[in-house]
């Protein structure tokens, strides 16, 4: 069996539906296509249309009934508010002949089960029906309107210039010290350097003893004792 209350999924096809049909255009015929080509309720266009037809503002062909739409030629919010609200409170009559104005200040549980025991539906459908409702109040001005999430492209991640990217690089790349030849080898710097000193002495085919004597003593006198 159909439920007699109409529901969506989330408030926001709804809301942002009413919106533009209130802020840009209400066209003389709105249908599932109609949404589709609008965009403004993704994969909720035939719930919408339901909720618009149940108020009484299309008809089951989806032409606009020109006496119930008066309220989306309201340019102020105020009196937009009043005559949506007269709407809503004439689609929902067996809700406010049973509590009244009361019923607008209703909780969520306390509407879920008015539409369950109306409809007999479970409760995931008796919980979206109470949520229909406390929108199309809110739209009537009373409680905060549902914050509706514009679609915005993905941004595509920002390449990091050359400069950028060489200098977070050395950011994060540790420098390896260059080490002397000294420091790299503590050996050779610690060891004593020496020199040797090679001499020859070519000897006189005709040198006698004074001779040689003479050559050592020299020898001797500037290399060996020599300081």
């Amino acid at each position: 069996m159909a439920n007699k209350y109409p529901y969506v999924a989330s408030p926001g096809p709804l809301s942002k539906v009413v919106e533009h049909l209130r802020k840009r255009s209400f066209p003389k015929e709105v249908t599932a296509e109609t949404l589709k080509k609008l965009g403004v309720a993704p994969k909720n266009e035939s719930y919408v249309i339901n909720v618009l037809r149940f108020l009484g503002l299309i008809d089951d062909a989806g032409k606009k009934v020109e006496a119930n739409a008066t309220a989306f030629v309201q340019h102020k919010d105020e009196e937009f508010q009043k005559l949506f609200e007269q709407v809503v409170e004439q689609a929902y009559s067996e809700l406010f002949a049973l509590y009244g104005t009361a019923a607008w200040d209703m909780d969520r549980a306390s509407l879920t089960q008015f539409f369950r025991s109306s409809d007999h539906s479970t409760d995931i459908v008796g919980s979206r029906q109470a949520g229909t409702f406390l929108t199309l109040a809110a739209l009537s001005g009373h409680g905060d309107k549902p914050i509706t999430k514009e679609s915005s492209p993905r941004k595509s991640a920002t390449p990091v210039s050359a400069p950028k990217a060489e200098k977070a690089a050395a950011g994060t790349r540790k420098e390896t010290p260059v080490k002397s030849h000294a420091e790299a080898s503590p050996r050779i710097s610690e060891q004593r350097v020496g020199l040797t000193v090679r001499i020859e002495v070519n000897i006189p085919a005709d040198g006698d003893q004074k001779t040689y004597d003479a050559i050592f003593s020299s020898i001797r006198k500037n290399f060996i004792d020599s300081e």
